[in-house]
């Protein structure tokens, strides 16, 4: 099976894009490539190097978070997420505007965001959702203490999300 997706530029923040996979399926399930380097390089993309996996119950929200090194490209591979991306870069001309998608386990999409813009998802399955996200970057991975973070309700983003009281980490609350 060759690796194939489709690359569909995101209509609000054009640097941000969804990534759609090519699948096989057949009575047993489905089956496709999330990765593979050599595409990724022959169509100018980012070569990915670090892996992490979040395993989140029902109705928790991750994020607005980011730094100005990292390219992510994430997905759902069980459940389903609200998948939000934010321009956090002051100067731009779409500072603070953000775009919404919806992943779901097993429908071999992904989103791909660049440094500068802030990730966020909301789990909207009851079963809860695994979410993976692929990093490429330059030196040592910025972590936590050294990313932005922009509370998941500043109404100066105006992120409108499908419910108001998501579970959140110390982190999401501000504290």
């Amino acid at each position: 099976m060759g690796f194939q997706f489709e690359i569909i530029k995101d209509l609000t923040l054009n640097e941000v894009c969804l990534l759609k996979s090519d699948q096989f399926s057949d009575h047993r399930g489905s089956i496709w490539t999330t990765y593979r380097d050599n595409d990724f390089k022959r169509l100018g993309l980012p070569v990915f190097t670090h892996d992490k996996c979040a395993v989140s119950k029902y109705q928790v929200l991750r994020g607005i978070h980011g730094d100005f090194k990292s390219w992510k490209l994430v997905s759902c591979l069980h459940g389903a997420v609200e998948q939000v991306v934010v321009d956090c870069r002051a100067g731009s001309p779409s500072f603070k505007r953000w775009t919404k998608y919806e992943l779901q386990g097993g429908d071999g999409n992904a989103v791909l965001i660049p440094p500068g813009f802030g990730n966020a998802f909301l789990v909207t399955s009851d079963c809860g959702a695994v979410y993976n996200y692929k990093l490429s970057y330059d030196g040592q991975y910025n972590d936590a203490e050294e990313q932005f973070t922009y509370p998941w309700n500043d109404s100066s983003i105006g992120i409108n999300w499908s419910i108001n009281n998501p579970k959140l980490s110390l982190r999401d609350k501000g504290e």
